[in-house]
């Protein structure tokens, strides 16, 4: 009988080894261990006032979360938590709230807050930068004067040219939303008008149309 030819200084002991080890792992082909995973990121969105972004503050927000029972059966539930608004925060940025999230084997995801500003007609915002309207007598924008303004960051004292018209602009630099590099304010001036509501009143328009030769659609 022929026997099969060994290799020399090979160990017999060792090729059955080897042999036995690939039948026992699926002829060499490893089996990836099971790994629990983290549960699902959760995504919503917060709205806050534009204050909030000058000074920080802490907002409570109602979250409706899906849960799974003991039997497997998903549950929802509403959920709130307190969050901290940090001072500077813009609108579209992203708060990361840390195992916030959906719930998994491995630990809770992460739940991600989108920065929204409550609607003000007053203001504009364009990043860090912030337009507000504000209203000025017709005296004060005629013959001009220093006015007081409540803004964002609190009031302030500015002067308003005379002369000015609706729609002048006045920049206040570092006013506007705090940061590494703070936006700016822009006060947009606009006319108000007082009611003639009274006999006097009226009386004052009318004194003005005799005395003032003024045509605010002359050249047009």
């Amino acid at each position: 009988m022929r026997h099969p030819r060994q290799l020399a200084g090979a160990d017999p002991n060792d090729f059955f080894s080897d042999l036995f080890a690939n039948f026992g792992n699926g002829g060499g082909r490893r089996r990836q261990a099971y790994q629990p995973q983290k549960g699902d990121d959760t995504h919503a969105s917060i709205t806050i006032d534009l204050s909030d972004s000058y000074t920080g503050a802490t907002r409570k927000i109602s979250l409706m979360v899906a849960e799974r029972d003991e039997h497997d059966r998903i549950h929802t539930r509403e959920r709130t938590l307190s969050v901290n608004i940090p001072k500077g925060v813009t609108a579209g940025q992203q708060l990361r709230l840390s195992g916030q999230g959906q719930n998994g084997e491995a630990g809770p995801g992460d739940l991600y807050l989108e920065i929204q500003f409550s609607a003000n007609a007053r203001y504009r915002i364009d990043g860090r930068d912030v337009y507000q309207t504000v209203p000025v007598a017709p005296w004060e924008m005629a013959l001009g004067g220093e006015i007081e303004v409540t803004t964002p960051s609190g009031k302030v004292n500015v002067t308003v040219p005379a002369g000015s018209q609706t729609g002048r602009k006045l920049r206040l630099r570092g006013r506007g939303i705090p940061g590494k590099e703070a936006g700016d304010l822009y006060l947009l001036l606009e006319v108000a008008l007082p009611p003639a509501a009274t006999d006097k009143a009226k009386e004052l328009y009318q004194q003005m149309a005799r005395e003032m030769a003024f045509n605010p659609r002359a050249g047009g």
